[in-house]
């Protein structure tokens, strides 16, 4: 048993071009989706991490200028002086500066494109406005609620803040590294599908060599999956390092429940790719093409390249989310990462034990109703 657990492990880790599926591909991917909206303005803990907007405030009259000045006094932005109004029109042409707020009896705003921060500016002026006009109104009908409005005002504070039951803030483009890993644990089909192609002896020599060896089928397959379930689990740990610690994406903090959802990743990954090529007459290189649609097709529907693609799935066909292995993947991750529902966690556990049992018996059946005229 050592003796072919050994030399197997051997054999699959110098497969580079099967490695490169299963471990530098989905590395590859998480660098993209980093890059691409991975931080998303958010850290690793999902606090804000927003740049300030640069802005410069042109004082037109005095008397309005420290109300103003105060309303815009935060984190957001950041004040530039400027000696004057063409000195501010030039700052807003080089791009220095976001915007220009005129302060006179009605404040106003001169941007020099539309964006994000120029969005920001303008909401922050019309709330300002519309603060100022109700401060007014007030004043003029119940004067004598004009204190407890100016209050109210001054103590705004964020009052909605999105969290998990867990505790953590995440971000939600989170979801995209949480349908990576499930497509990267289903990239253990290559896997499987390279190992079943060396046990077939009408194809390699390999498998010539396997099918008249007296160990049992059962037991060659039980090997075979033994070995690629280790690799695969070190390539989706990897992964998950990587994306955890260097790209700094919070996928949670159940570590346990992420081994248990990692190893189950690699499980179902593998023996589907033995099954695959078990049931398969195909080419080696074209069994190879269609793991790519096998893989690619569930993560697709598991939201790895439109998030929102899992919802969809679930208002209109449900039991594709419930067959679909990336997208029960993708769900168990979610569970451990945001959701913190236990019961929901196992289900998905249990959903991937059937799945792995039924794709090994499968492949097993697939192996043994093989008949050879001659080896």
């Amino acid at each position: 048993m050592l003796f072919l657990f050994k030399y197997r492990f051997i054999q699959i880790t110098r497969e580079f071009s099967v490695m490169f599926w299963a471990l530098t591909f989905p590395l590859i991917l998480a660098t993209l989706f980093y890059f691409s909206f991975g931080r998303a303005g958010l850290s690793a803990t999902g606090e804000s991490e927003w740049s300030v907007v640069n802005v410069c405030v042109i004082e037109n009259k005095a008397s309005e200028f420290p109300s103003f000045l105060k309303a815009l006094d935060g984190d957001t932005l950041n004040i530039l002086s400027a000696s004057s109004e063409d000195d501010a029109l030039h700052m807003l042409d080089e791009g220095e500066i976001s915007g220009i707020y005129y302060v006179k009896e009605t404040p106003s705003l001169t941007v020099g494109k539309n964006g994000l921060n120029e969005s920001i500016l303008t909401s922050l002026l019309d709330t300002y406005n519309q603060n100022a006009a109700m401060l007014t109104d007030i004043a003029k009908t119940h004067p004598e609620n004009l204190p407890a409005a100016i209050e109210s005002i001054s103590n705004y504070r964020q009052i909605v803040k999105e969290e998990t039951l867990g505790g953590d803030t995440l971000d939600s483009t989170v979801q995209y590294f949480f349908a990576l890993i499930a497509y990267a644990c289903l990239s253990g089909a290559f896997l499987g599908v390279r190992a079943s192609f060396d046990s077939q002896a009408n194809l390699t020599a390999l498998g010539a060599r396997r099918s008249v060896t007296p160990t049992h089928k059962l037991t060659l397959i039980l090997i075979d999956m033994l070995v690629l379930v280790v690799i695969h689990f070190v390539n989706i740990m990897i992964l998950t390092i990587y994306i955890g610690k260097v790209l700094g994406i919070n996928l949670g903090h159940n570590y346990i429940a992420l081994l248990l959802v990692n190893f189950m990743g690699s499980m179902i990954g593998v023996t589907m790719g033995l099954a695959f090529g078990s049931l398969s007459k195909l080419s080696l290189n074209a069994k190879m093409g269609l793991s790519v649609l096998i893989t690619l097709i569930p993560g697709f529907f598991a939201g790895l390249m439109f998030v929102n693609m899992k919802n969809i799935v679930e208002q209109h066909a449900p039991i594709i989310n419930r067959i679909n292995p990336a997208a029960v993947l993708s769900d168990a991750y979610y569970c451990m990462g945001v959701y913190n529902d236990a019961e929901r966690f196992t289900r998905c556990i249990l959903t991937l034990a059937v799945m792995s049992i039924l794709f090994l018996a499968a492949a097993f059946f697939g192996v043994r109703r093989e008949r050879y005229d001659s080896i």
